[in-house]
């Protein structure tokens, strides 16, 4: 069985338990974090759910981050290699496609997701939910919804023609941008008009791992 650490509020541990899901993978996670716990965020003086600053978490991963995984003796972290690791091995053509092309445009957007959407979305989660009002900067929320505009922009306009990131299928690229496109209408901030982001969430909403790992409110808070 797979062996994860991290936490069900984390977006990147969300993209991996989506892609399990997906994949049909039977995984057993524990709860992990430096900053987060069963209260919240450790600045309002809650306990976090631990793990990663010990010295074994440290050997598996040294940047003792979540998520990490250990499959059988293989150890791996970085969501988005975790995500493409589980399609490859578990979840071909059902979260990758054989073809090349196919697999390098996912790819490209699960790139694309952590340089343009996560910076802003992560300075809205701190700055909105998770730290103390005390430790929260001015302006930082408005900045980061200006901030995160034009990424909306262009993935909108591309949906216009795409059903889903990769083209007509479901793939592992939709899955860290949808759980990022997702927060971003949690927040519910002023934003762009986005039809065709909206209607593609509305297709990712039916897919059952989505409605289990990612649509709960309370897991991007």
């Amino acid at each position: 069985m797979l062996k994860i650490w991290g936490r069900p509020t984390s977006i990147c541990t969300q993209r991996v338990l989506w892609a399990c899901s997906e994949a049909g993978v039977e995984y057993a996670m524990t709860l992990s974090s430096g900053t987060m716990g069963e209260g919240g965020h450790i600045s309002a003086g809650n306990d976090p759910f631990g793990n990663v600053g010990t010295d074994w978490y440290a050997d598996m991963n040294p940047n003792r981050t979540v998520p990490t995984i250990d499959d059988d003796g293989f150890i791996l972290w970085e969501s988005n290699a975790i995500v493409s690791y589980i399609a490859l091995k578990y979840a071909v053509p059902t979260l990758v496609a054989s073809d090349p092309a196919a697999t390098a445009s996912a790819l490209r957007w699960m790139a694309w997701t952590n340089e343009n959407l996560e910076p802003p979305l992560h300075t809205l989660v701190m700055e909105l939910k998770r730290l103390r009002p005390d430790l929260r900067t001015p302006g930082a929320a408005a900045q980061a919804c200006e901030g995160i505009t034009p990424a909306l922009k262009l993935l909108d306009n591309h949906l216009r023609a795409n059903a889903y990131v990769s083209g007509d299928t479901f793939s592992m690229g939709d899955i860290p941008t949808g759980a990022a496109a997702y927060r971003w209408k949690v927040f519910a901030q002023p934003g762009p008009e986005t039809p065709n982001l909206d209607a593609w969430l509305e297709r990712l909403g039916k897919r059952k791992a989505f409605a289990q790992h990612v649509a709960p409110p309370e897991y991007h808070v």
